[in-house]
């Protein structure tokens, strides 16, 4: 239910918020990408292929570690300063790669980077439970994630943009300290939800937390957690080796290469809103919340797998649109996958489960770049990492099927 301090207007005032501080986060965390396709900046700091996807990853070292205790923060702190305190450090964390000069530093930066960008995703996702219902959920999560491929869709070529009619350091010093507008809004809207009890919604009562060992006994919550992995692992092989794949393999200027992107990334999130919108419709007509959530997912899944088709093709206008359908069509699973887990899990373990969830994101975002950038140093092309993409899609699948169901979800009593 809609508990009454929060008005109608302001929630979805408030999701735009949530969009956007995303926007912000995923244009942080994709700059560095188009800096490392410009050979300028790869014969400055003398970087390698592996030292290349050692860098993508960089920002995931902490951001992983930190999910689940980020987590427990917004469980016990609420969402609102948490939030707003690592929206500054990260964009400051941002705008300090101006000072880099040398990979060790570039790699610090990054790591601080994750470390700011760790409470977003817990909060975010505890402060929708709070406020939306099952039937409005899907939507709420569907504009909210958007802003995960918003992000991605415009930061490239906002990055080389700036690249081109600055430079790069310029980029980053924009970008970082832009974000800081950000916060005038959100401090200004957002109740203090701190010492906010937890309702089940089902039954109306207050509820003790669930223990975590408990939590991490449910097949669902691993079946989660591999999907996850999959489903990211394929993002963030598009976030970090899709700018460099396009100018290298694809002979694309960094204009070009940055329109693939945005159309790519923005066709996932017209796709994760209207997933989202799709799915709460037929909840509202009576479809079980699990099963209509849990198809759309897999089928966000099965077309993704399509990049394969456009990694084979020789043609350019067959790659570019392969690349745009199979990335446009997981973002049917965006919204979804996301909000089964908070129809599958109790209100007072959200915090935590989005934690894990994100923490497994994560660990993608650290496995995808780092794998890329060794079998392409290993091969001499992106076939073997295009085929891995596959793969893993398939394990993804293999899991909701398998993993993510009703009768594994874990039951909190009062």
């Amino acid at each position: 239910m809609t508990p009454p301090s929060t008005p109608s207007r302001r929630r979805w005032t408030i999701i735009a918020l949530l969009n956007a501080g995303m926007i912000i986060a995923y244009v942080s965390r994709s700059n560095l990408p188009v800096a490392l396709a410009l050979p300028d900046f790869i014969q400055s700091f003398h970087l390698s292929d592996v030292d290349r996807g050692t860098l993508n990853s960089a920002f995931f070292w902490a951001y992983a570690v930190l999910q689940i205790p980020a987590g427990w923060v917004v469980d016990r702190y609420g969402v609102k300063w948490p939030y707003a305190l690592s929206l500054l450090f990260w964009c400051l964390a941002s705008a300090g790669t101006v000072f880099a000069r040398s990979v060790a530093q570039l790699t610090a930066l990054r790591v601080i980077l994750g470390v700011g960008e760790s409470v977003v995703a817990p909060a975010s996702y505890k402060w929708i439970r709070f406020n939306f219902a099952e039937k409005e959920r899907g939507l709420a999560v569907g504009l909210y994630m958007a802003g995960t491929k918003i992000g991605p869709a415009i930061g490239p070529p906002l990055a080389a943009w700036l690249i081109v009619q600055y430079d790069w350091r310029m980029m980053f010093l924009i970008l970082g300290l832009g974000g800081l507008v950000w916060l005038v809004p959100w401090i200004a809207l957002v109740q203090n939800d701190a010492h906010r009890p937890a309702k089940d919604e089902s039954k109306g009562a207050a509820v003790a937390p669930i223990r975590f060992c408990r939590l991490m006994a449910s097949p669902v919550v691993w079946g989660t957690v591999i999907a996850t992995f999959c489903y990211m692992y394929f993002v963030y092989f598009c976030m970090t080796w899709m700018p460099a794949y396009f100018v290298e393999l694809r002979h694309q200027s960094l204009a070009r290469m940055g329109l693939y992107t945005f159309f790519s990334f923005a066709g996932m999130a017209m796709m994760a809103v209207l997933g989202g919108w799709a799915a709460d419709w037929m909840i509202r007509r009576g479809g079980n919340p699990v099963t209509v959530r849990k198809w759309f997912t897999i089928a966000g899944l099965v077309i993704a797998c399509t990049e394969l088709i456009g990694a084979r093709a020789s043609s350019l206008t067959m790659a570019v649109t392969f690349a745009i359908v199979s990335l446009s069509g997981l973002g049917l699973a965006t919204a979804n996958y996301w909000a089964i887990t908070q129809t599958l899990f109790p209100a007072a373990t959200i915090g935590r489960m989005a934690g894990v969830q994100n923490c497994a994101a994560s660990v993608a975002g650290i496995v995808a770049p780092i794998v890329t950038g060794w079998l392409k140093q290993q091969t001499g092309s992106y076939d073997a990492p295009m085929n891995a993409i596959w793969i893993v899609l398939v394990v993804g699948i293999l899991a909701y099927l398998t993993m993510v169901r009703e009768k594994y979800a874990p039951v909190m009593t009062p």
